[in-house]
């Protein structure tokens, strides 16, 4: 599904998260609770002074917050360029509302470059 077709996810669900987020990124919370429970993600890295690179992203679901999450990007359909990273639900929505935004701003979506970071593993 296309980010701008995203619908809000129910209230019961956004409520868990809500007292991890505040201000604008609260606003965001339904948006990216939808995101989080498709389960994945397909977007485009731009690559400064280069070609830019797709990516597709999966994760696994819960409904906790503080549940660990595993999310698996792999570039290009290249099982080489493969990354995982395990983040606490919580901060995996934090980066998924920094999606949206990017999403609204540029209508491209990517992760931030922080996010990126975080990748612990490279398969």
């Amino acid at each position: 599904m296309a980010l701008e077709k995203l619908q809000p996810a129910n209230p019961k669900d956004v409520s868990v998260y809500s007292p991890y987020y505040q201000g604008r990124k609260r606003s965001a919370l339904p948006l990216a609770i939808s995101l989080y429970q498709m389960g994945n993600l397909e977007g485009i890295r731009k690559i400064e002074g280069g070609e830019s690179i797709p990516f597709v992203a999966s994760w696994n679901v819960s409904t906790l917050p503080s549940e660990l999450t595993r999310c698996r990007l792999q570039f290009d359909g290249n099982a080489d360029l493969s990354y995982e990273l395990m983040l606490p639900n919580f901060e995996f929505v934090d980066f998924l509302i920094e999606v949206l935004f990017g999403f609204k701003r540029s209508r491209m979506a990517d992760f931030f470059s922080g996010f990126l970071s975080q990748t612990a593993t490279a398969r």
